[in-house]
């Protein structure tokens, strides 16, 4: 196989890997921010519920989980999962990265100081509007970086899709270098993981900057 069609049907692959990328990204940093209402809850028991999701989700290995969603239903209910690897590695992905978003966001609310909430209420603020207008702003700038880590975190942890037999970057990668002997798919796919990093990173860095203005 020609070096040339070798990088293309890694780059084939690299399509999926972004798109579940984004696609986590989209879930589960929204997610994150209801995972940490819950936790904060006045009501106990969905209290003590999110804390030990959380804790689930944290303690225990991202491709056991995404195993667990594939498998689960079948398993469970004898469900037929024929065309549900993409739901179950997306499930997965999302609600594993919303613990951590979770918690993330909330050293980044701990973070602003007390008489910022007392000022909103001299001013007559409700909570949502205090929270919105107040609060968020600042907790976002202070998260950006933990926030980044995980992103550039979740390029890599895309490969792991491939312990369900999803075909995407990584898995593309291993079937040439088992087919062809060679080790050139795995630096090429190695590439492609740098490249994309690089550009995540330049861009969370790029927000940093834009909300440096809370200074």
């Amino acid at each position: 196989m020609s070096l040339s069609v070798m990088i293309q049907q890694i780059g084939t692959g690299f399509i999926q890997t972004v798109l579940i990328f984004a696609l986590t990204l989209v879930f589960s940093l929204p997610l994150g921010l209801v995972v940490y209402f819950g936790r904060a809850c006045r009501f106990k028991p969905l209290s003590v519920f999110v804390k030990v999701f959380i804790s689930i989700m944290r303690g225990t290995p991202l491709m056991l989980q995404l195993l667990f969603w594939y498998f689960g239903p079948y398993y469970l209910w004898r469900a037929n999962i024929g065309g549900y690897k993409f739901t179950a590695i997306i499930l997965g992905c999302a609600l594993n990265y919303a613990a951590y978003f979770a918690e993330i966001y909330r050293s980044g609310i701990e973070a602003v100081p007390a008489g910022q909430y007392e000022a909103a209420q001299i001013l007559g603020y409700s909570k949502s509007q205090t929270f919105m207008r107040i609060i968020f702003p600042q907790m976002v700038k202070n998260v950006l970086p933990a926030v980044t880590n995980e992103v550039i975190t979740l390029v890599k942890d895309t490969s792991l899709v491939y312990s369900v037999s999803y075909i995407e970057m990584f898995a593309i990668a291993k079937q040439i270098a088992a087919a062809q002997t060679t080790i050139m798919p795995f630096i090429a796919a190695g590439v492609f993981y740098y490249v994309f990093n690089y550009a995540v990173a330049f861009v969370m860095e790029a927000i940093e900057k834009k909300v440096n203005y809370l200074k």
